[in-house]
C-alpha cells in the first residue's frame, strides 16, 4: 500500500509512535510518505520505502499566525496526487484531522478518493480539544474521518464522554519495538553510576507540569532516606530549571543527575531498577512501556491509560495522583529484596511483550486495507 502519515515531528508520544509505525510499515514493503513541517525526530535518512515531504509555511506580514492548517491541506493534496496514496493516517486531532478532511474534499472535487484515518493520542482530546474554540472542529473531524483509533481504552472513553461523537472508535494501543527496546549488557555503565551498588531510579518525560516531575524528586528523596539510591532524570522541558533548583535545595540533591534529551534511552533504562511516572494524566504511558521492555518495573499514578500498561502488584504499583508517600512506600516494596525486584522485572517484561510492534502493526494494516477497500495478500 501507499500510505501517507501526518504527524508532529517532535519527541512527543504521537510523533514517536507515528514515525516508528511508518518505519515498520516500510520494512514490510509498504510505501510510506511522511508529511510534516520538519523531519520527524526518529526518522532516519535513506530508509527504503520512506519519503519525507516538508510543509512550507508562507511568511507574510498580514498573518500574525502562519496558516499552517491551510498549508498542510495543500501539501496533502499535492502528495496524494503525486504518490497516488491509498490512505492517509493522521496523528493528533489538531490540526491534522481537519486539514486532512479539507484535502479530502478538494481531491473529491477532482474525482479522487483519499480515505482518512485519525488516531487520537491524548492531550489533543483531554486538554486542547476541550477548549471551546476547538471542540466543534475536533468533533466534526472525528465524525467525518473514515476511521478513528485511540491509543487506550481510557482515551476512547474520554473522547466519547466529552465530545459529540457518532463515529465508532477502535482501540489500537501504542507499541514497543523490541529490536530496539530491550535490556542491554551495560554493567560497566551501571557500576559508574552506582559504584557501591546503589539502586538506580529513573524518570523520562518532556518536563511539563502535567508530568508532575516535582513528585518524582519527592518520591526519590523518601526512598533515599531508607536505602542508598541514585536518580537519573532524562528529558527536557519548561519545568526543568525549576526542578533542578528544587533538587539543589534538598538533602538528596547530590544523588540526582539530569541527563537532558537522550537518543539511546534504552541503554540508560537497561541499568535502572525502577521507573517513576507520577503524571497527572497519561493517555497511555509509552515511557513506562519502554522501561518495562528493558525489564524495569514501574511506580506510577493511576491516571488515564497507565493502569492498562502498569499492572498493580505485578509489574509495579499504582497510586493516586500526588500521593508521593504511597509511591515511595511501593517503591521500597519492590526494592526491598533482590528476589522481589527480579520477580517484578520479569513480569514487567512479560507484560510489555503484549504490546510488541509485530502484533500491533497488523491491526493498523488491516484497518488501512479496510478503509481503502483493498484485499491483503494472505502473508499480511
Amino acid at each position: 500500500m501507499r500510505i501517507g502519515i501526518v504527524c508532529y515531528p517532535t519527541f512527543g508520544g504521537s510523533g514517536v509512535l507515528a514515525t516508528e509505525l511508518g518505519k515498520a510499515l516500510a520494512v514490510k514493503g509498504h510505501e510510506v510518505h511522511f508529511i510534516s513541517y520538519n523531519q520527524p525526530a526518529r526518522l532516519d535518512f535513506f530508509t527504503e520505502n520512506v519519503f519525507y515531504h516538508e510543509v512550507s509555511i508562507l511568511k507574510y506580514p498580514l498573518f500574525e499566525y502562519a496558516p499552517y492548517e491551510t498549508a498542510l491541506a495543500g501539501k496533502i493534496v499535492d502528495i496524494a496526487k503525486i504518490a497516488n496514496l491509498d490512505v492517509l493516517h493522521v496523528h493528533y486531532a489538531i490540526p491534522h484531522a481537519s486539514a486532512a478532511l479539507l484535502a479530502k474534499m478538494i481531491l473529491a472535487e477532482e474525482g479522487l478518493s483519499l480515505p482518512v484515518i485519525t488516531t487520537l493520542h491524548g492531550t489533543d482530546i483531554t486538554l486542547v480539544g476541550r477548549e471551546a474554540t476547538y471542540e466543534p472542529v475536533v468533533s466534526w473531524s472525528i465524525n467525518n474521518s473514515d476511521a478513528v483509533t485511540a491509543v487506550s481504552e481510557s482515551l476512547r472513553r474520554d473522547t466519547l464522554e466529552h465530545f459529540h461523537i457518532r463515529k465508532p472508535i477502535q482501540v489500537i494501543t501504542n507499541f514497543i519495538d523490541f529490536s530496539r527496546f530491550n535490556k542491554k549488557p551495560k554493567e560497566h555503565f551501571k557500576k559508574a553510576i552506582s559504584p557501591n551498588g546503589e539502586k538506580i531510579l529513573v524518570h523520562t518525560s518532556n518536563f511539563r507540569k502535567v508530568k508532575r516531575v516535582d513528585d518524582v524528586i519527592e518520591v526519590f528523596c523518601r526512598v533515599n532516606q531508607k536505602m542508598p539510591c541514585k536518580l537519573l532524570m532524562i528529558g527536557d522541558g519548561p519545568e526543568r530549571s525549576h526542578i533542578e533548583k528544587m533538587t539543589r535545595e534538598l538533602a538528596c540533591g547530590d544523588k540526582v543527575t539530569f541527563l537532558g534529551k537522550q537518543e539511546a534511552v534504552e541503554e540508560i533504562l537497561s541499568v535502572c531498577d525502577l521507573f517513576i511516572l507520577p503524571s497527572e494524566t497519561e493517555s497511555f504511558g509509552l515511557a513506562a512501556l519502554e522501561a518495562m521492555a528493558c525489564e524495569v518495573p514501574v511506580i506510577s499514578s493511576n491516571a488515564g491509560g497507565i493502569p492498562e500498561v502498569n499492572i498493580h502488584g505485578e509489574t509495579g504499583y499504582l497510586s493516586n495522583v500526588g500521593d508521593v508517600e504511597d509511591m515511595a512506600m511501593n517503591a521500597l516494596k519492590i526494592l526491598e529484596s533482590e528476589e522481589t525486584l527480579l520477580a517484578f522485572k520479569n513480569r514487567a517484561l512479560e507484560q510489555a511483550r503484549k504490546f510488541d510492534l509485530d502484533i500491533i502493526i497488523n491491526d493498523y494494516i488491516q484497518l488501512y486495507a479496510e478503509v481503502a477497500g483493498l484485499k491483503l495478500p494472505a502473508a499480511q
